[in-house]
């Protein structure tokens, strides 16, 4: 059965794009709430591109008592030290993550053009997503985040993405997701032969404008392979 598209925001910084961005928003946000963030890239730095930030599902969350938001998987609890994850949630989002990438290669940009982003819940959705993705991509940037059902990706990671570069960053004061949870993440994704950067800014759960000039810089840097 072939995969609905998500609704998405859609912002070029030049006409025919050769390259796309899928940028996937936090918990309770929608694809707008990434937006305003192309305007800061210097546009001359990047190739034509297109930034894809879908919306996500509207579902039921546990940890906010059961309320309905947009979300990319269930959150059960807190506590990121001894955690139940939704695993059904996960990969239905990433097979709607991949159904966003087949329509950037029907728009004539292949896999080698495309970066999965996201933010908090969109990029645990980004690295689970761009890991198993059986083409290589470009890259995959997580912010203020972790790596999902991370005892599966030994068993379930595809070669094609073994070299894939990754950005993570996180805010030193983090009350959302704790810096150390990411940092093991980061360092899991290390052990384990991934290409990584790492940044750690002085910041909550949020972005900052040196994170923003990172991630242009590293934007460049991948999309010009």
């Amino acid at each position: 059965m072939t995969e609905a598209l998500l609704p998405a925001v859609e912002i070029l910084t030049a006409p025919a794009p050769t390259h796309a961005v899928i940028w996937l928003h936090g918990l309770g946000a929608d694809g707008h709430d990434f937006e305003p963030v192309v305007d800061e890239f210097d546009a001359d730095r990047l190739p034509p591109t297109r930034f894809v930030f879908p919306h996500a599902p509207k579902r039921a969350v546990t940890i906010n008592a059961g309320y309905v938001m947009r979300a990319w998987f269930d959150i059960y609890s807190r506590d990121y030290g001894n955690r139940a994850e939704d695993v059904e949630g996960t990969e239905a989002s990433a097979a709607q993550v991949e159904a966003l990438i087949a329509r950037e290669n029907a728009r004539g940009i292949p896999d080698e053009r495309i970066v999965l982003a996201g933010f908090s819940q969109g990029g645990a959705i980004a690295l689970h997503a761009g890991l198993r993705h059986p083409r290589r991509l470009a890259g995959v940037m997580a912010l203020s985040t972790f790596l999902p059902l991370a005892e599966r990706l030994a068993g379930e990671a595809h070669p094609a993405n073994r070299d894939v570069p990754i950005f993570m960053a996180h805010g030193q004061g983090d009350s959302v997701i704790p810096h150390d949870f990411a940092r093991q993440s980061a360092e899991l994704l290390a052990a384990a032969g991934y290409p990584l950067a790492w940044h750690s800014y002085p910041m909550e759960h949020s972005l900052c404008l040196p994170e923003v000039r990172d991630i242009e810089d590293w934007l460049a840097k991948v999309l010009a392979a």
